[in-house]
């Protein structure tokens, strides 16, 4: 098979950025045109014509990074093959593969899962965590932040106001809750959000409020998007979830939607904004390309995508939020760094030893 130039790929990937970026200024206002030829100079430095190959362990979904990993590969000419998964199924899978693993890159939907491979990855360049923020990478620079996920309490409209509902997540343990709940305790961010309790609160303040929730007959569901959906149709009042989601449906489904955001002002895990991140395996046969995926993933075409078309927060200074987001330094984000979230292991433990994951 006969590749094509680097330069001719430099030319497709224009073409693609303009699209993607196109679809972004219908929300996100004045982009810089500039930007995606810059953007797609820096990520094809370097590549030859035989552009080699790079896998991508995923912990998120292909409806919400696929694109812009289709991108990344049209730009560089770069042949990616992505394996998917949860996020405790991909880091389960790394563990048990060890050094022969053929990954080379981990892409994790939350802290926890990159700090229970951590040992199995390499130190990042200076200039790709630096990118971010102190409190979104790896103290050792073992994995930085992609973008950021806030956690809110998502409620339905018919029922309740935003006014009416608690400010931390403490009052959702009172009686008046009881039935009224929903939450995905086997989902990767409800257990980063556990982990972040047991940080901020204790081993003992966080089993007190896991087990009183448990004793307030929450419904239970595999992941947050059946949570909003159950909002909406009046099967719980309210829901632990990610911010995101919801704009999802509104996207789908209109103003009308029945179901909208609390963010819980009073501050503590309840209101902590994860990250979804990635770093490179030490054992990863194209290490050159990893980097060129990390960079590119930190570049502002592809935070600007994670802004205006998967709703997350883009973390990379620069790049504007979407409109109908909470500003990010609006939230009541408690001081812990996304390093201390690594405890999944024991988060999983506490959660098997209450009966509330098996």
């Amino acid at each position: 098979m006969t590749r094509m130039p680097a330069w001719t790929w430099l030319a497709a990937g224009l073409l693609s950025m303009a699209a993607l970026l196109a679809c972004a200024r219908e929300v996100i206002k004045e982009v810089p045109v500039e930007v995606e030829v810059e953007v797609v100079k820096e990520v094809v430095r370097g590549v030859s014509a035989e552009a080699g190959s790079l896998v991508v362990y995923s912990g998120r979904s292909d409806s919400l990074v696929g694109p812009i990993i289709d991108q990344f590969r049209d730009v560089t000419g770069i042949d990616v093959s992505v394996k998917y998964g949860s996020t405790s199924e991909v880091a389960a899978t790394l563990l048990e593969e060890g050094g022969s693993s053929p990954a080379d890159v981990f892409f994790a939907q939350d802290p926890g899962g990159l700090g229970a491979v951590a040992d199995m990855l390499a130190p990042l360049p200076d200039d790709i965590v630096s990118k971010v923020p102190e409190w979104a990478r790896s103290p050792q620079g073992r994995w930085v932040g992609i973008s950021g996920r806030a956690r809110v309490v998502v409620y339905n409209t018919a029922t309740l106001s935003d006014g009416g509902i608690p400010a931390t997540l403490t009052s959702f343990s009172e009686p008046e809750w009881k039935g009224r709940l929903g939450w995905a305790p086997t989902n990767g961010s409800f257990q980063a959000m556990v982990t972040a309790m047991r940080v901020l609160w204790g081993e003992d303040k966080t089993r007190e409020w896991l087990q009183s929730i448990q004793d307030n007959d929450p419904q239970i569901y595999p992941k947050n998007t059946p949570i909003v959906a159950a909002a909406a149709a009046g099967e719980v009042d309210v829901g632990f979830v990610n911010h995101y989601y919801l704009y999802r449906f509104i996207q789908e489904n209109g103003e009308g939607f029945p179901a909208r955001n609390h963010y819980l002002d009073g501050g503590g895990p309840g209101s902590v904004v994860l990250v979804a991140g990635a770093g490179i395996l030490k054992t990863a046969e194209n290490p050159e390309n990893a980097e060129r995926f990390l960079n590119f993933m930190l570049s502002q075409v592809a935070q600007q995508y994670f802004a205006s078309q998967t709703y997350e927060y883009p973390l990379v200074e620069g790049v504007r939020t979407h409109r109908i987001l909470k500003p990010l330094s609006d939230i009541n984000n408690p001081s812990v760094d996304m390093a201390d979230l690594a405890d999944l292991v024991g988060t999983q433990r506490l959660l098997r030893e209450l009966g509330i994951i098996p």
